[in-house]
């Protein structure tokens, strides 16, 4: 049985996602696109870290909090236009996602960790913020990929794929290598596998 303060913040976190203009056909019923996507992390995060703390698990459930009001075009539609998004981004959810969980009763150091994870800090160091990335490597690859490829040309998706797949833990990388996934996507993979 959660405790009081996670069904608090989870709750607060998921009235945020429902207010996504962005919506999704699934099991065909129609879904916020933020809603979606965190149900999806979270989902994740379950075959991950099953006994994952709290923390993890809203950060996890609040990575992308509020990301619609702030669109990609909103920066430079260039390499540099889109780190800075990005980066603006990761800070505006941390701190958002952080005042949440004081806003529930969690501690101060809590709410750090809460943005500490959001930010992805210490990547490869932190155990958390390495399934953080894991997580989010593998609803992009189980969710995203499909419409992705179809946007871009071969040599830009077999370059994102090893760079994904750069970013992921071994345990990462078995999960994704179980997702199903159409003949012209798993292709792809093996070309930025065998190319890595």
């Amino acid at each position: 049985m959660p405790d009081k303060e996670y069904s608090a913040a989870l709750k607060l976190i998921d009235e945020a996602h429902a207010q996504d203009p962005k919506k999704v056909e699934v099991n065909g019923k129609e879904q916020p696109y933020e809603l979606h996507y965190s149900q999806k992390m979270s989902s994740y995060l379950e075959k991950c870290s099953p006994h994952a703390p709290d923390t993890l698990r809203l950060a996890i459930r609040a990575q992308h909090f509020k990301r619609w009001e702030i669109p990609r075009d909103s920066y430079p539609m260039t390499k540099v236009g889109y780190h800075a998004w990005r980066t603006y981004l990761k800070k505006r959810q941390a701190d958002m996602a952080s005042q949440i969980c004081l806003d529930c009763g969690y501690s101060e150091d809590d709410a750090k960790r809460v943005a500490h994870l959001i930010r992805k800090e210490d990547l490869k160091k932190d155990e958390e913020t390495q399934t953080l990335e894991d997580v989010a490597c593998l609803v992009f690859l189980d969710d995203q990929f499909e419409d992705f490829e179809q946007q871009h040309d071969e040599d830009k998706i077999v370059k994102i794929l090893q760079k994904t797949w750069g970013k992921m833990s071994e345990k990462g990388h078995e999960l994704a290598l179980e997702i199903p996934m159409s003949e012209r996507c798993k292709s792809l993979v093996g070309k930025a596998l065998a190319r890595g």
